[in-house]
């Protein structure tokens, strides 16, 4: 018998972990990732797995995002040694991902044992430092789209483009169960179709088990051009008010696609009155790795929008600011209109952008742009809801600044993607959705059956079900 049990992303939208076990292929984790919102302090003391780490025979990494790859470092410091089966350009990208990673949650640490010891209270111990990360590193194993590669004598794997960003794939587990071939696809998180980098989801058909991410399984998308125009109308009212604008920056995928549609605006010769400035360490280090694997890209669309492009960072806006050292990002604060400012983290969770908030929030002047999800209990998820005071830094601010969403720049697929890739299943697949709140997964649920006649189950964290 095969099971799959759900210990993270179920009825939630971070912190992907499902793991599978067989005797075909023993105990396998699709993802291993972190959740998000709060103090990463706090988060990480109270993360825990429910399960031995060093019973875990291999990990199938969907792709690098720290909501399905974030925990890795800590697998491996609990005692897990095995395998880490990931796509070619995930490997890339983990690297960078998890060092910055681990230097943020020990800088954030560090502050907080200095709070402490200040106070004569007993110090927090990491629960993994930098060499775990190394080690995790050092388990990948790279494999190419459409490739099988065996697990064991009775069970492979298949890594399928998701188009959710570079590298991001659906995983494809095939196993002989008491004779009988049996198959499970994962999709990992779907990429919007209008992603302009992106290639399109793969299509599957065959499978015994589905499980699909449903973040958006209650909305769609706005279209981009209408997206696009939105933006254009924000930088003229803000350019009119005097302003300068904040973009809380996802550093894998939503940056490198914000930057194609900036430098469309900058043919286009509306951003000649702005500066452009990257300010995110970890986006820029991201964006070289994109230019590195910049032949993998959705070349078509690249090419009909800036013929002849080699690299993102030198081709799509030659005027672009990338501010690398803390004292680059502490000048920013000089410029008092005009700059056009992608900070990190994409949720407001911490980074740079917070630093940036701290000095311009309370300045009516000013605009703040999302691009992307934010979860429950993140500060960008308040914002996005109307919040009127934040805490920063241990003070209050008042929040003047105009709050925007772009929806359009969504790197997952919206609710009639998720529809129509996964009715491409025969009848005989079981759909399983995961990755997404709840009433989201509802909505997708009720949608799903009522015009396709397709049932769905959405477990909770902690449930197993067999197949």
């Amino acid at each position: 018998m095969a099971t799959v049990k759900f210990l993270g992303a179920a009825q939630e939208v971070t912190g992907s972990c499902h793991m599978f076990e067989a005797p075909a292929f023993g105990r396998i984790l699709f993802d291993c990732g972190m959740h998000q919102g709060g103090s990463r302090v706090d988060r990480e003391q109270k993360e825990t797995f429910l399960f031995d780490p060093k019973t875990i025979d291999a990990v199938i990494l969907s792709h690098a995002h720290l909501d399905h790859s974030g925990m890795l470092p800590k697998l491996v410091h609990d005692g897990y040694d095995g395998p880490i089966h990931c796509a070619d350009a995930t490997a890339d990208l983990l690297q960078v991902m998890l060092l910055d990673s681990v230097s943020i949650y020990l800088g954030d640490l560090q502050h907080e044992n200095r709070r402490l010891a200040r106070k004569g209270k007993p110090l927090i111990e990491p629960e993994y430092t930098e060499e775990d990360v190394i080690k995790a590193l050092s388990l990948c194993q790279s494999h190419l789209y459409e490739t099988e590669f065996s697990l064991s004598a009775d069970a492979s794997i298949k890594f399928h483009d998701a188009g959710h960003i570079l590298g991001s794939a659906m995983i494809e587990l095939s196993f002989s169960d008491k004779g009988k071939d049996k198959k499970v696809v994962f999709s990992g998180d779907l990429g919007n179709k209008s992603a302009v980098l992106m290639n399109d989801p793969t299509v599957l058909n065959k499978a015994d088990l589905v499980l699909m991410e449903g973040t958006y399984g209650d909305r769609n998308h706005r279209p981009i051009e209408d997206t696009v125009s939105q933006l254009k109308d924000i930088l003229h009212d803000t350019q009119e008010r005097g302003g300068n604008i904040m973009i809380p920056a996802f550093a894998v995928g939503r940056t490198q696609e914000l930057l194609f549609y900036l430098g469309q605006l900058h043919r286009e010769g509306l951003l000649d009155n702005w500066q452009v400035i990257l300010d995110s360490p970890m986006a820029i280090e991201v964006t070289k790795v994109y230019d590195r694997w910049f032949e993998s890209l959705d070349s078509l669309e690249i090419e009909q929008a800036t013929p002849n492009a080699h690299s993102i960072i030198k081709d799509f806006i030659p005027r672009l600011f990338l501010s690398v050292s803390p004292e680059n990002s502490i000048a920013i604060n000089n410029i008092t209109k005009g700059a056009l400012i992608i900070a990190g983290s994409g949720m407001c969770t911490g980074g740079r952008i917070s630093h940036h908030f701290k000095q311009r929030i309370w300045d009516s002047r000013n605009t703040i742009i999302f691009c992307g999800y934010q979860a429950k209990g993140t500060l960008g998820r308040l914002l996005v809801d109307g919040k009127e005071n934040i805490k920063l830094f241990n003070e209050t601010y008042l929040v003047r600044s105009q709050i925007e969403t772009l929806g359009g720049f969504s790197a997952h697929a919206g609710q009639q993607e998720l529809m129509d890739w996964v009715s491409n299943f025969d009848d005989s697949a079981r759909i399983v959705l995961v990755h997404g709140d709840p009433e989201a997964l509802e909505v997708l649920s009720q949608r799903l059956w009522k015009e396709k006649n397709i049932a769905t189950d959405i477990p909770p964290i902690g449930h197993c079900i067999a197949f």
